[in-house]
């Protein structure tokens, strides 16, 4: 069977989108989501057609002025895979009238991501937010559970949304997406000592350019869970990618639980970062010169005594970007580990 082909356009007045709740049909795959206008093409329309006609149909409006902004790919289990153009409008002429795939309302643009929405289509309106240009966007779900997204052929990044205990919902957000809104996620963090000196010495990473906090000093190795993995896997999987150390299974320790949130700017647009993370520490003999470091996220490593980095971070030096409460677990564990 040919896969459908369709219109979604969200017609913009005064900051809000028009906005379909679809409550009316049982079998929608829409159900109680709040969508754009839009729907199927009939044969021989063109996508500006099919898009004029369902808004007349949908709305009463006659388009006047509008978009393409980009193409979505919608994929969901027991579903056809359904190719949408996507548009805003920002001109139209009549009266608003009634539609009888659920209920029209104005919403304003900042109050959207507080409604039932598909997961996927935070991503497109964010992108929309940012007037991003023309962009192919590709969307698998099972159920209303996101599983897979791309942006133009290139996949990006889901993170299990989780709860105060730092364990997964059974929702999933796409990682700009949970630092867009400040979406709870887990994250974990690794820190590589040493006893030099009759002191402790941690290993700190420079981080690149790229990345936030470009050219900051930070913990030896860290990074963000994807969705379906777990703390350890993840804690191993980010010190041997960032710094190239390879640890062998138990030489890894949790120090202990995290929780954080801190809201800045990166790139400059707001950057709100909500983490349950676990600190782990490892204390294997380290020869920093022969460890591979992954050029887009480290720029170079550094050994630095544990007071010292402590001082700097304590006094809010802007060349730090350390959490001061995960030193102090740490810490708390080196003095276990001593005492032992």
């Amino acid at each position: 069977m040919k896969s459908p082909l369709t219109t979604l356009c969200y017609i913009e007045k005064d900051g809000k989108y028009l906005m379909l709740h679809r409550v009316s049909k049982k079998h929608d795959v829409n159900k109680d989501k709040w969508i754009g206008i839009g729907g199927h093409f009939e044969e021989g329309e063109s996508p500006e057609e099919c898009l004029l006609r369902e808004a007349r149909e949908e709305t009463g409006l006659t388009l006047t002025s509008w978009r393409f902004r980009g193409i979505v790919t919608f994929m969901a289990e027991g579903w056809q895979t359904e190719y949408m153009c996507l548009y805003t409008a920002d001109g139209f002429e009549g009266e608003l009238c009634a539609c009888d795939e659920g209920t029209l309302e104005w919403v304003a643009k900042e109050d959207l991501m507080n409604l039932n929405l598909w997961e996927g289509d935070k991503i497109f309106l964010k992108l929309l937010a940012q007037d991003a240009p023309f962009f192919s966007l590709k969307l698998s779900y099972r159920g209303d559970v996101l599983q897979y997204a791309a942006l133009d052929g290139k996949q990006l990044e889901l993170f299990d949304i989780c709860d105060e205990k730092g364990e997964p919902t059974g929702l999933v957000t796409e990682r700009s997406v949970a630092h867009y809104l400040g979406i709870r996620h887990r994250t974990v963090y690794v820190w590589v000592v040493r006893r030099s000196g009759g002191r402790w010495q941690v290993l700190l990473q420079k981080r690149s350019a790229q990345k936030t906090y470009p050219g900051c000093y930070g913990t030896s190795a860290s990074g963000h869970i994807m969705a379906g993995d777990d703390y350890e896997e993840s804690a191993y999987r980010e010190l041997k990618e960032e710094i190239g150390i390879d640890a062998a299974p138990g030489e890894l320790h949790c120090a202990g639980i995290l929780t954080s949130y801190d809201c800045t700017e990166f790139g400059g647009e707001p950057f709100s970062d909500r983490e349950i993370s676990r600190v782990y520490v490892y204390h294997q003999a380290v020869d920093e010169t022969s460890l591979q470091l992954q050029e887009e996220e480290v720029e170079s490593v550094r050994w630095m005594d544990y007071e010292e980095c402590l001082r700097h971070a304590e006094q809010g030096d802007d060349a730090f970007c350390i959490n001061i409460r995960g030193m102090k677990l740490l810490e708390a564990y080196l003095e276990r580990l001593e005492s032992c």
